[in-house]
């Protein structure tokens, strides 16, 4: 029988969000002494910024605590209903209340503040600038893609990490030990790490998934929980896939040596199992953008267009639909010819520009928009190749020091057969 407490309560995550930061659990990197955000809490100071990370990492949390220690107003909006008109409103009463002497800024906390569009977040500039909001956007997707340039260097970025197995344990510990439901049951579990993993790194999901145990399992005080009660719990059978732990790796990583491999059949079964085990779409789509430059590359440069166009759609539709362009991209990037010239290129010029001297720019590579830099030599010498037959001349573009060096060897597969005939005739004394 259900008890009282189970019926009248606020949900266990929320009774057990921390109210101070030495109750907060995980992000050390963070949080721990001398580090930023602990400095910024001991100081009373704060700077606006991005939160991003998975979710249950402790976006929202870290927020709430640092609004409180400064005794800012604390205003929690939702990009997902929330319009420009909602961010002028409260940008209106913010400017109000710093008219006032002594008053502090209002912290503004936008949640997954990647779904607002670029006017949304434009609307937030000059009031991040002038100091009117403290602004926390708190986002699970990298904010290079999804925060626009202004605000990204109005805001720092702080990157959060999904839980680890030690700090579940200890939000699970804590949730049974000070909760003031749970510590009246006599609660006992027959795979107590199996609630960890099915948590996959991520608080809520883990206070949640106990609380729903407790609902399923409670009789007269005692909660057995079982492994069955756990998949109900969590709505799912455990199919060896945790978003936060081993076997998110190793099946991403089967899903790229498959598409590497050539097999389309293979990869399209990996991809399944990941959006199965409930992986982000976002997160493959990235990385097949990144395999169509790194393992195809020029040997089918639309590839990477057809890559970045999947990102797109992805990124527009979202799940179930996301699927079928992610499939899509996966066959075709199984099925196109290989070629890792590209990268291998940009990795050995990486070294080079990493470890030897920084050579000056030859004169002759220079642009002269001054006399004076004329009459130092700047631009001479340099032939201007569309004043050649073929739109070509044999030149020197390297500092003379590595002018011996080679960095892009390219393959004879698919186009970049047809680019490796082209610069085996201009440059007769190159080893293409």
């Amino acid at each position: 029988m259900m008890s009282e407490g189970f019926r009248r309560s606020v949900p266990l995550a929320e009774r057990m969000r921390p109210k101070s930061l030495e109750e907060f659990v995980g992000q050390k990197h963070l949080v721990g002494a001398g580090k930023p955000l602990a400095r910024m809490y001991e100081r009373g100071r704060l700077v606006s910024m991005i939160l991003w990370g998975p979710p249950g990492s402790g976006k929202t949390t870290l927020a709430r605590l640092l609004a409180e220690r400064v005794h800012a107003p604390f205003v929690h909006v939702s990009a997902v209903s929330a319009g420009v008109r909602d961010v002028r409103a409260v940008i209106e009463q913010a400017q109000e209340r710093r008219a006032k002497p002594n008053e502090p800024p209002t912290v503004l906390f936008i949640d997954e503040i990647h779904r607002f569009n670029k006017a949304q977040q434009d609307a937030l500039l000059q009031a991040v600038e002038e100091g009117d909001i403290v602004l926390i956007g708190a986002t699970t997707e990298n904010p290079s893609f999804e925060v626009i340039p202004p605000l990204r260097s109005r805001a720092k970025t702080f990157v959060l990490r999904p839980l680890d197995e030690k700090d579940l344990q200890e939000v699970l510990e804590n949730a049974l030990r000070n909760d003031s439901i749970l510590r009246k049951l006599e609660i006992d579990f027959e795979d107590r790490d199996l609630l960890v993993v099915f948590s996959a790194g991520d608080a809520r999901a883990l206070l949640n998934g106990l609380e729903m145990c407790c609902l399923l399992a409670e009789e007269n005080g005692r909660v057995h929980i079982t492994r069955a009660i756990l998949e109900e719990a969590f709505q799912r059978a455990f199919a060896m896939y945790d978003k936060g732990g081993e076997e998110h790796y190793n099946t991403i990583s089967a899903f790229i040596k498959s598409i590497r491999g050539s097999d389309p059949d293979a990869a399209v079964y990996w991809l399944a199992r990941m959006l199965n085990g409930g992986e982000d779409p976002l997160f493959i789509a990235r990385r097949l953008v990144v395999l169509a430059a790194e393992d195809i590359g020029n040997a089918e440069p639309n590839a990477l267009l057809l890559a970045t166009a999947c990102f797109q759609a992805v990124h527009a539709i979202g799940m179930p639909e996301a699927r079928i362009p992610l499939a899509q991209t996966t066959v075709y990037l199984s099925c196109a010819p290989k070629s890792n010239a590209a990268y291998l290129a940009i990795e050995e010029a990486m070294r080079d520009a990493e470890h030897l001297p920084p050579y000056p720019v030859p004169l002759h590579l220079r642009n002269a928009p001054t006399s004076f830099m004329k009459n130092l030599g700047y631009h001479r010498g340099y032939r201007y190749p569309h004043d050649f037959p073929g739109h070509f001349i044999e030149a020197e573009y390297l500092p003379p020091e590595l002018a011996s060096r080679q960095y892009y060897h390219p393959s004879d597969q698919g186009r970049e057969q047809t680019l490796l005939q082209r610069l085996k005739a201009l440059w007769k004394k190159r080893s293409y």
